[in-house]
């Protein structure tokens, strides 16, 4: 006889296995959608709800919903892996397909290389056999009239379409045999590591004319727009003034031939600018192949002239271009050629090897060419966050205003409105002054205020200076980090007020200073190696408060900072802004360049050992290795300021500009002086241990002891957690990214050892401005750990345990873990009431995806 529990179970048991085969209709499945793309992860008074409320649910169970969204979400996620896949897999066969053109390549290189060879050893052979016989000297003497290689000369051209047409088509032949031939001896480029996280595949060239680069790389856009940005070039080369397109004539094959007009600036004030007269082709091959070849013009090609222009010297580019191939999984293969002669002659001999180096021709253009379209790329393709809510685009905008601003205030080109004022008869310091009406209009814009500036003027005050035996990137990080040490904080306030309404008088001696700085991350821009950041210098004691606004805020971009074999130049460049920080804010950006000279970037030969271990893309912080100064190492460095002035001060802003450009050299050869007295090379002071406060000191102690309270485990060593000084030295260089948040509705960071902050690329100072929901909801709440379900979790129970997942950093950067734990931080009080101080989170085997 069955029993009624029997019954029961029974029962349960239909209902259960009839409920796995629940089929839903079209509007049930119709309405279940609509709700998972407004909340892929209903609480259970949510989805009642929803039944409640949607009349085509009410026959649902609310647990078969449930299973429907886990269902849902499973889908989805398998979806997104699988689309992840196949796109890794379509990028793997288009760059395998690229390193098999590229050993194809070698071989004909290593064939060519051994039939010369062969060649000259046959050529030595003879020559000796005829030196010892003397009977044959006649003959000998003959062959070596008629071995004389008569090259015939050039076929007469003109400036005709017949004649250009001739020039376009020799550049297009020599274009290709250096893109996928031997017409050069390509070496690959040290640093690089071809696979599918690199950039590409760089070379750079050994024993030709010139100096010249080439890269290959794929990027997953169509030829035709990616052509559209490469011919762009002041859109993505830095150091491009402009461009201009003289004339355009139609050719064959659907292509164009365009003169083009091109101005470079100089990286520093000791060299002139270049510019360039150019020819432009632009066809498409049989095999449906996009190619944009160029060369210069000159007397030796024939074709249309363009007298000189000065203060400008005249550079060659040799041909070169882009060969743009449709990849078969999508997108386009690339391969970059920059082939150029920059007259290193016209330059003095201290900074003659910047004009010969190949490596820093590949880093400039090539590879920045590359980095750009992979960027453009990425964004077409993904949702891309960034700080302060603004898009990518503008970002780059405005990284590319202040280095455009930077170049031309380096280069003080008259035709920009700058002149130089008679010097007090010392040359360290060049004054150049501007007025034109272009340079007023751009910087007397009107702020959220409605008052417009007044400034009549812009000066200039910059400097060069060579440096020995010291890490440029140290050097840099250093005045990044400490601006205290060379900055004087009333005129930095003076010059800002330039920016706003009615400054009229000059400070006359130093008013006070600030309470310090606050480094607030922006974002990544298009280099990986390049960060935008704002700065802000709090509680300006006197001048008025810094005129209307307490608050100094500095817009800044930094490059060049990681000790890198790549790095060829380090960067921090800044502006002031106003507290809005609009896009259409004036910025006159001032800072400091510095390029290694010796750079170990070129190979002399090819047979050196290249580091193929390595790869361009930037590594996890933890990863970055403090290179030593080599010893007899040089770098120029290059410093500039610009300040906005009245008229009528003219001579006394020079002269204090003057001045302070002084002290800022002073400081800079003693901060110099001892990096390189030391020798030691640190990551950053951000590196070293914070200062050991009763405070600090107290919530290490009271971090270890809840995690022993919680979780019967000790975190750090027990012979480390005896004090509080022990415990926070041992938790600051854990390996583990160790945060805490406060105990609020919108939790806020509070403290990070030194491996959270590398996970969060941020600072100390800059800590508080994060919210703990941003770090752990890296994909708009649809990935990763949701902030209110865990914080519940230790609320209630006091700890929680989470497998890997993914956070996200400052920069919007996706960081992922093996593990993590959070832990209610309980003070000495216990756990009764008001014990609780903060939360406690420990991100276990992080890394940057």
């Amino acid at each position: 006889m069955v029993t009624a529990r029997e019954a029961r179970e029974a029962a349960a048991a239909a209902a259960m296995d009839a409920s796995k085969y629940v089929r839903y209709t079209p509007e049930q499945v119709e309405a279940l959608e609509r709700l998972y793309y407004e909340c892929p992860k209903p609480s259970s008074l949510r989805r009642q709800q929803l039944v409640r409320e949607c009349a085509v649910l009410a026959s649902v169970d609310p647990k078969q919903i449930k299973v429907w969204f886990q269902n849902r979400r499973c889908r989805e996620k398998q979806r997104k892996e699988s689309g992840r896949l196949q796109s890794l897999n379509r990028k793997l066969a288009a760059m395998n397909k690229l390193l098999m053109e590229e050993n194809d390549r070698l071989q004909k290189q290593v064939s060519h290389l051994v039939y010369e060879n062969g060649y000259y050893c046959q050529q030595t052979h003879s020559a000796g056999l005829a030196t010892t016989d003397t009977s044959c000297e006649s003959v000998v003497t003959s062959g070596q009239q008629n071995g004389v290689v008569v090259v015939p000369p050039p076929p007469p051209r003109d400036a005709s379409p017949a004649g250009l047409m001739s020039i376009a088509e020799e550049t297009l032949t020599e274009f290709l045999s250096k893109a996928t031939g031997t017409a050069v001896e390509w070496v690959q480029m040290p640093g690089m590591k071809p696979g599918p996280d690199s950039i590409g595949i760089i070379a750079i060239s050994h024993g030709c004319a010139g100096v010249a680069a080439r890269a290959c790389g794929l990027v997953g856009m169509e030829p035709a727009k990616v052509a559209e940005i490469l011919k762009d070039r002041p859109l993505w080369l830095r150091d491009c003034r402009s461009m201009e397109v003289v004339n355009v004539l139609p050719a064959g094959s659907n292509g164009t031939i365009e003169l083009l007009y091109m101005q470079l600036y100089a990286p520093t004030t000791l060299a002139p600018a270049r510019d360039f007269w150019l020819m432009r082709y632009t066809s498409i091959l049989d095999d449906g192949s996009l190619v944009v070849c160029e060369r210069s013009l000159s007397t030796k090609q024939g074709g249309p002239s363009m007298p000189l222009v000065q203060p400008f010297v005249r550079g060659e580019m040799l041909p070169s271009g882009f060969l743009i191939r449709p990849s078969d999984g999508g997108g386009s293969v690339i391969h970059i050629v920059d082939h150029l002669d920059l007259e290193p002659w016209s330059v003095p001999e201290v900074v003659r090897p910047l004009y010969e180096s190949s490596a820093m021709v590949a880093q400039k253009m090539s590879m920045a060419a590359l980095r750009y379209l992979r960027q453009v790329a990425h964004e077409d393709t993904h949702s891309v966050i960034t700080g302060w809510g603004r898009q990518p685009a503008a970002l780059r905008a405005l990284s590319q205003k202040l280095t455009r601003g930077f170049n031309e205030t380096l280069g003080g080109l008259a035709d920009d409105g700058w002149s130089v004022i008679e010097s007090d008869g010392v040359d360290d310091v060049c004054i150049s002054v501007n007025s034109s009406p272009s340079k007023l209009m751009s910087c007397n814009a009107t702020f959220n205020d409605g008052l417009p500036m007044v400034s009549t003027g812009v000066l200039c005050a910059k400097a060069s200076m060579l440096l020995q035996d010291v890490s440029p990137p140290s050097l840099l990080r250093f005045l990044r980090e400490h601006r205290s040490q060379w900055a004087d904080s009333s005129l930095d306030a003076f010059f800002a007020s330039a920016l706003k309404p009615n400054f009229c008088n000059l400070p006359m001696s130093r008013l006070g200073g600030f309470s310090g700085q606050v480094i607030l991350p922006l974002a990544h821009t298009f280099d990986p190696e390049e960060f935008l950041e704002v700065i802000k210098i709090g509680n300006a004691s006197n001048y008025q408060d810094t005129l209307m606004h307490r608050d100094l805020f500095l817009l800044q971009m930094y490059n060049g900072i990681d000790e890198n074999p790549m790095g060829t130049c380090s960067e921090l460049i800044f502006a002031p802004i106003d507290a809005s920080f609009s896009d259409d804010s004036p910025l006159l950006p001032s800072g400091f360049r510095i390029i290694p000279i010796d750079s170990p970037l070129d190979t002399s030969s090819p047979n050196c050992t290249l580091d193929l271990a390595s790869t361009l893309e930037a590594g996890t912080p933890g990863s970055r290795i403090a290179g030593h100064s080599r010893s007899g190492s040089k770098a120029v460095m290059t410093i500039a300021f610009q300040f906005a002035f009245e008229s009528h001060l003219q001579d006394s802003v020079a002269a204090m500009a003057r001045q302070y450009m002084r002290s800022i050299i002073s400081s800079v050869q003693r901060i110099a002086l001892a990096l390189s007295s030391s020798h030691l090379v640190p990551h950053g002071s951000s590196r070293l241990l914070p200062p050991v406060t009763p405070e600090a000191a107290t919530l290490s102690r009271w971090i270890v002891q809840s995690y022993r309270f919680h979780f019967g485990a000790e975190l750090i060593k027990a012979a480390d957690a005896g004090s509080g000084e022990s415990a926070l030295k041992a938790l600051w260089h854990h390996t583990s990214a160790i945060l805490c948040c406060s105990l609020k509705a919108m939790p806020v960071l509070t403290f990070a050892n030194q491996s959270g902050l590398d996970m969060l690329e941020t600072t100390l100072a800059a800590l508080r401005e994060m919210t703990m929901d941003k770090v752990l909801d890296c994909d708009q709440g649809r990935k990763g750990l949701l902030c209110a379900d865990l914080m519940a979790s230790v609320a209630e129970q006091g700890y929680a345990c989470v497998e890997g997942g993914t956070c996200a950093s400052s920069m919007g950067r996706p960081a992922s873990y093996g593990k993590a734990v959070a832990w209610k931080v309980l003070d000495d009080g216990g756990a009764g009431a008001g014990g609780a101080h903060c939360v406690c989170f420990a991100f276990m085997d992080w890394s940057f995806v």
